[in-house]
């Protein structure tokens, strides 16, 4: 986004006076601590696989605790902003405009995307997993067809988005407003029953719907929770709710991410049963609506920090991995830094490849549409985020 709401890039297709910036602080916030998740992902003694894991001497890393302190709600609360963002972009784009947006600036960069660049990073995944040691019979072809496949890494987000976007302008159909007008009468005095209320369809919508082994793909939690932010979050007297009960949402998000760290500290987080348990999604949701009611209520502001930021938040999201996992294949795993350098090193990495990347792709040819999505015509605006 830039100093407006680029609604063709974002999605949120706000007018400049009615902007909501804190809509704005909320997505690059979120992802800039998706890059910090990454690095304690990375290197994580609970077992997760597929990254380098443990590289210190500790039996328990207890800053690991950050990893179960973030993971519950860092893509609910994407899901929920990208859900309020297609609300607003489709006030003022028909749908078909809306289906040809988000197939540009979703659908390209996690296929096309995956063949012109994202291969690299499905290189360095598959690497770090063993993949192609493993299998030193597998022929050049499929090398690279693994290569190519595992580079979808982060941008299985973006690939749900689009589905769920698909599936948004089936839904406005059939209900045509109907739910959405009532959904507005819900910012009422009674709006703390019904979030708590609202615990219990969250739950069951986490338990249906997951993919096996790679448990990311979480069509029915993140669908639901994208459609309420279509319907309900945005409205603006829901979120005058959300900033009026804050400090009731915030110690409720508090109690119950300590009760969740406690709980389940060195248990696998990101799998069942845990990410499927009740604390799981009550913590999740509760920290969901803290975060909505805190950034509108308190950070409802445009400054030159935060519009760098958010000119530069998807970019950051789409190349960050690339270099945290480098580090953890070339550095982290023969053991060339103490595990503390190695530390800070891969933090600065993802931040410097997030946005070193961003900047060079965004001005070549062809690469700009087919890795970030970015139009022809939107060349020179760092217009960028896309999947938001």
């Amino acid at each position: 986004m830039e100093g407006v709401m680029d609604s063709d890039a974002s999605g949120v297709g706000e007018a400049k006076a009615g902007r909501k910036h804190w809509l704005d602080n909320v997505r690059w916030a979120v992802v800039a601590v998706v890059v910090v998740y990454h690095v304690f992902y990375m290197y994580n003694a609970e077992g997760i696989v597929g990254v380098v894991g443990k590289i210190t001497d500790f039996t328990v890393q207890p800053y690991d605790v950050f990893q179960y302190e973030v993971y519950p709600w860092i893509m609910m609360v994407l899901f929920i902003v990208s859900g309020i963002a297609s609300r607003l972009y489709l006030e003022r784009h028909t749908d078909r405009e809306f289906i040809k947006s988000r197939t540009t600036k979703l659908l390209v960069p996690c296929t096309v995307g995956l063949v012109a660049f994202q291969f690299i990073q499905g290189y360095i995944n598959a690497s770090i997993g063993g993949a192609f040691l493993n299998n030193q019979d597998v022929p050049l072809v499929g090398k690279i067809v693994i290569a190519i496949l595992s580079g979808i890494g982060v941008l299985w987000y973006i690939q749900l988005l689009w589905l769920f976007s698909l599936l948004l302008v089936l839904v406005r159909k059939l209900e045509k407003d109907r739910l959405w007008k009532r959904c507005g009468a819900l910012g009422g005095p009674l709006l703390p029953v019904l979030m708590v209320a609202f615990v219990v369809p969250v739950w069951a919508a986490a338990q249906v719907l997951n993919t096996p082994i790679i448990c990311v793909y979480r069509f029915g939690l993140y669908f639901c929770v994208f459609l309420l932010g279509y319907f309900l979050f945005s409205h603006d007297v829901v979120v005058a709710g959300l900033k009026k009960y804050f400090f009731l949402f915030l110690p409720l998000a508090l109690g119950l991410g300590a009760a969740f760290c406690i709980s389940y500290f060195g248990q696998n987080y990101a799998d069942k049963p845990v990410n499927r348990s009740p604390l799981f999604v009550a913590y999740g949701w509760f920290a969901c609506l803290a975060i909505l009611g805190g950034f509108a209520r308190f950070l409802n502001f445009e400054n030159a920090f935060t519009r760098w930021m958010s000119t530069r938040s998807w970019g950051l999201y789409v190349f960050h991995y690339l270099g945290i996992s480098a580090v953890g294949l070339y550095i982290a795993k023969p053991g060339l830094l103490h595990p503390a350098a190695t530390y800070v090193l891969t933090l600065l990495a993802g931040f410097a490849a997030g946005y070193g990347l961003n900047w060079l792709i965004s001005r070549l040819p062809f690469f700009r549409w087919a890795v970030l999505g970015i139009q022809r015509k939107k060349f020179g605006r760092l217009s960028l985020h896309a999947a938001r």
